[in-house]
């Protein structure tokens, strides 16, 4: 894996993150997204969401890698089995959270995420970054049936930039 890649991808969306926020005055903010329920705000909200669990899910990671393969299966199993009340969460936290939440509190938690993403993926061995689980497909797209740390390093930004492209937002077309 190329980690410097993965430290681009970081620094690129959380400076995209700013320049969107920036932009976006509060009417921008409160139109509805594009192929969502959620507003500009809610929407921005759960892409800063994608990244705050990446520290959960890292976790898993470390532990199920450690582990026979079929307790991660049965794991993600379970959780693929819990799909319908994840949803109701996701949504609901992702409109509360962006409904709430001021801007620079936003700001503050995307910086202080991919800052601590920073500093765990540079002490990262080859060893750790290629170990991996099993993950609930059916919770998200970007969720693949096994998935090494490395993989899921790059899943926040790829989530981040799959709905950037639903965004209302001035300058996103």
């Amino acid at each position: 894996m190329d980690k410097q890649a993965v430290h681009d991808e970081l620094e690129r969306a959380r400076q995209d993150f700013h320049e969107l926020l920036a932009r976006a005055d509060a009417d921008a903010l409160r139109r509805p997204s594009d192929g969502t329920r959620w507003t500009n705000r809610q929407l921005l909200f759960h892409m800063l969401l994608g990244y705050l669990i990446i520290r959960a899910l890292l976790n898993l990671v470390r532990l199920f890698g450690r582990l026979p393969d079929a307790a991660s299966r049965r794991y993600a199993k379970l959780l693929n089995a819990g799909t319908k009340p994840f949803d109701v969460v996701n949504f609901a936290g992702s409109w509360l959270g962006g409904s709430v939440l001021p801007r620079r509190w936003m700001l503050t938690l995307f910086d202080r995420t991919t800052a601590a993403l920073h500093r765990r993926l540079d002490g990262e061995t080859d060893t750790s970054l290629a170990r991996g689980m099993h993950y609930p497909t059916r919770w998200d797209p970007f969720f693949q049936d096994h998935m090494t740390l490395a993989d899921v390093y790059r899943f926040p930004t790829r989530h981040y930039d799959f709905h950037r492209r639903q965004l209302t937002l001035p300058g996103c077309d």
